[in-house]
């Protein structure tokens, strides 16, 4: 059968990555965690002092980082800064708190969207973020825009930060997502929207095995549908 490009995009705490990533085994496809990339770079900037209000500086870093990812012998999957694993780290609050910002300079997401959209070009790829369907991958043969009401997903990234034993209040991981929210949507470049042709999918009272149940349902028609006008 064909292989297609999946599109998922939406805000933080959906379940964006889960269903990509559980879309790509299911489908045997690669797996292109956008966030992750650009969670990667905030934590070089952060690491290095770069400055974000000097374009000079963010262009000069930019040269200086590799990002990649690899699976481990449990088939998860890390990101690679310029070959060190910093899956951990990119996860963490401080990297939470500075990567919409970092997200939205230009020369970030111009640097950032060139390799997604090389990675791509061979087909069978489930790529999520917040511009996948409207900038990276326009011609996505299968696009998802996946929500979720505020106070569910601030529940979801509350537990998923305590299993990671960080101490943090409800209260704070809820004025970070709205904050994300707001900069991600508002952004001058390459905003967070839904595109005209992407399929609406809300979370808020699916569980995660449902999220993929019906995610995987969309993707075989798009795959069918690819097929046949092969």
């Amino acid at each position: 059968m064909k292989k297609i490009n999946i599109a998922i995009d939406g805000y933080s705490s959906c379940g964006k990555s889960t269903i990509a990533k559980g879309l790509a085994k299911a489908l045997n496809y690669l797996f292109i965690d956008t966030g992750a990339m650009y969670r990667a770079v905030t934590l070089y900037f952060l690491e290095n002092d770069i400055p974000i209000d000097d374009p000079k500086a963010v262009k000069e870093a930019l040269r200086q980082i590799k990002i990649r990812f690899f699976l481990d012998e449990k088939g998860q999957q890390h990101t690679l800064l310029n070959q060190r694993d910093v899956e951990k780290l990119i996860r963490s609050m401080p990297v939470a708190q500075h990567v919409s910002q970092v997200a939205a300079i230009p020369a970030v997401r111009r640097a950032l969207v060139k390799q997604q959209q090389e990675m791509a070009r061979q087909k069978g790829i489930v790529m999520d973020g917040r511009d996948i369907g409207t900038v990276v991958l326009p011609d996505a043969e299968l696009k998802l825009f996946v929500t979720a009401r505020p106070e569910i997903r601030a529940q979801r990234r509350y537990r998923e930060l305590q299993k990671k034993g960080l101490n943090i209040s409800l209260e704070e991981v809820r004025q970070n997502l709205s904050q994300r929210d707001y900069i991600d949507s508002h952004r001058q470049d390459s905003p967070l929207r839904q595109a005209k042709d992407a399929i609406l999918l809300d979370t808020s009272d699916l569980s995660p095995e449902e999220q993929l149940k019906k995610s995987l349902e969309l993707a075989q028609k798009a795959l069918q549908a690819a097929t046949d006008k092969s």
